[in-house]
């Protein structure tokens, strides 16, 4: 770990995340009706800037995937109604100008951004906007069947089949620049929640002619439409190629704000931590994603910049309760007993890294200080194995290969020490290694045979809805946790105003959960970028809302 002199050379993107935990606590926000489209640069875009990734986008339409290199690429090419502000964490405008609350808190209308148009010259209207709501509401069974990524479905319930059972109701268009959206019920984060990625805006013309809902095109075992090939929305850059390795995006001649300094960008995917770190000192890239701790000294000593966000994210291991052996809560209050969490923190996670009791981050309104947690205790363990009646059933234990998250830096030792952990209190486990491009998100989210895995989430907006809300607000193939109470509470947070009242209910959510361990939260990793001396400023984020108009180069 790098000693305490050394992190003089760190830069802390720690104030974004300290205003981002506060913004729970205060009202929706309503910009001024003179908000405007940002001041723009007079010079044209002229750098190339070359950014290395941990693995290849899973696919680049983004209501279908979630993860985060598809994310990092979307968010520069498709815009949402909403935007993060990059200092206070709160809801800024971006392609709608204003917007207004009901006093029910069930309807909500913006005000759209004028003269925009979506990069194949498809004007950027209400229509358009609705087409794409409409869209995610009503897609159709086999689709969410393949592409278990959607977020809809976490944030809003419900699609269009089951509308009693949906918060989103109809989305409306009054004038060509007015959007109304009607929910079933209050939703306080709601708009928080169109900060997400998977709530960008995209050119319906391209998704009608690039058959969007229909995934017959395949890249890298990914099954995806032929928009998702070649996504169009109003951002700052469009997609130039997509390869074996390699994104390009180039800067958006058309674009109505900042284009900022960079006109091509090249995404370079490196699937291994330390060919991305002689990648930047050998001057390929720029800068990279996911510093491990194996990388941290060694961009100390050569002088690099190192960019650390807070702690937004939680790595986890899951446990799946179809496997039977693993509904007997002994067993699976074993598995949790039987983890070194400070150990695993210690060896595998940059410093600072905290354990983690439960779902919820720290500085996110609803954390509980008083989270129930059983420890690190071997005997007990094998306690609560006898206890439970295990008796030695093989366990299949999926972990990913060739990847690294903001929450998961080295899988393969993170697994090695995991499977050690458990094997030694008398748990019989069967590694099942599976590539990260082979599916390995399906694989562990969907209904099968794993009964444990490794995987994390990383929070998109400040608010315990975003945590608790997709991990254990319904039964799913991840867990196969099935608790009502839980279901039925999260439902009701969800619609609570910010308060004390808010806050006590997800207090008591999060006791719950973990009373009930349907999975383990090992800890808030710390995840950190490199960059070269070229880089002046980087955009950081806790939320990774990266767009990378606003990377200053040295002249």
């Amino acid at each position: 770990m790098p000693s305490s002199t050394s992190r003089r050379t760190v830069i802390k993107a720690g104030a974004v995340l300290m205003a981002l935990g506060m913004t729970s606590c205060t009202g929706m926000p309503s910009p001024s009706p003179t908000s405007g489209p940002p001041s723009t640069t007079s010079a044209e875009p002229a750098a190339t800037f070359n950014f290395g990734t941990a693995a290849q986008p899973l696919g680049l339409d983004p209501a279908l995937s979630n993860d985060v290199e598809s994310q990092r690429i979307t968010r520069q090419i498709l815009e949402g109604l909403v935007g993060v502000d990059q200092t206070t964490g709160k809801p800024t405008p971006l392609l709608a100008t204003e917007w207004n609350e009901s006093n029910d808190g069930r309807t909500y209308t913006f005000k759209l951004r004028t003269g925009v148009t979506f990069q194949d010259g498809t004007p950027f209207n209400a229509d358009a906007v609705c087409a794409n709501f409409n869209r995610w509401f009503n897609f159709p069974v086999a689709l969410r069947k393949q592409a278990p990524g959607s977020s809809f479905k976490g944030v809003f319930k419900a699609y269009s089949d089951e509308p009693g059972l949906s918060i989103f109701k109809s989305c409306t268009a009054p004038a060509p620049d007015t959007v109304q959206i009607d929910l079933t019920q209050r939703f306080t984060a709601f708009l928080q929640a169109l900060t997400l990625p998977a709530f960008a805006i995209a050119s319906p013309a391209a998704l009608a002619s690039g058959k969007a809902d229909v995934l017959d095109q395949n890249r890298g075992g990914q099954a995806m439409s032929a928009f998702a090939t070649n996504p169009v929305g109003t951002g700052p850059f469009t997609l130039a190629a997509w390869g074996t390795d390699n994104v390009t995006l180039s800067s958006n001649r058309n674009y109505w704000g900042d284009r900022g300094q960079i006109a091509t960008i090249n995404f370079l995917a490196y699937n291994h931590p330390q060919t991305r770190l002689q990648a930047l000192l050998d001057g390929t890239i720029d800068g990279y994603d996911a510093v491990t701790v194996g990388n941290f000294d060694q961009l100390v000593k050569r002088g690099k910049q190192i960019v650390q966000r807070d702690p937004f994210s939680v790595m986890y291991v899951g446990i799946n309760q179809d496997v039977p052996v693993l509904q007997n809560l002994k067993i699976r209050q074993a598995v949790e007993l039987a983890i070194d969490k400070e150990t695993l923190i210690r060896k595998f996670f940059i410093d600072n890294t905290a354990k983690a009791t439960q779902f919820v981050p720290p500085k996110i309104s609803g954390f509980n200080n008083d989270a129930p947690e059983l420890g690190h205790d071997p005997t007990k363990a094998k306690d609560y194995l006898k206890e439970g009646g295990y008796a030695g059933e093989e366990l299949k234990f999926y972990y990913p290969l060739n990847v690294t998250r903001p929450y998961l830096p080295t899988p393969e030792k993170v697994y090695a020490e995991l499977s050690r952990q458990l094997t030694a209190v008398g748990f019989n486990i069967k590694p099942v290694p599976v590539d990260w491009s082979d599916g390995y998100l399906q694989k562990v989210q969907s209904a099968g045979d794993h009964a444990f895995h490794i995987l994390g989430w990383n929070g998109s907006y400040s608010d315990a809805d975003n945590f608790v809300g997709p991990l254990f607000g319904e039964k799913n193939g991840e867990f196969g946790y099935q608790d009502p109470q839980v279901f039925s509470k999260i439902n009701r947070a969800r619609g609570l105003p910010d308060g004390k009242e808010r806050d006590d209910l997800y207090h008591t959510i999060n006791a719950q959960i973990a009373a009930t361990v349907p999975a383990v939260p090992v800890a808030f990793p710390i995840s950190a970028l490199a960059l070269s001396d070229r880089v002046q400023s980087y955009p950081a984020s806790p939320v990774l809302n990266e767009v990378f108009t606003k990377v200053q180069l040295k002249s």
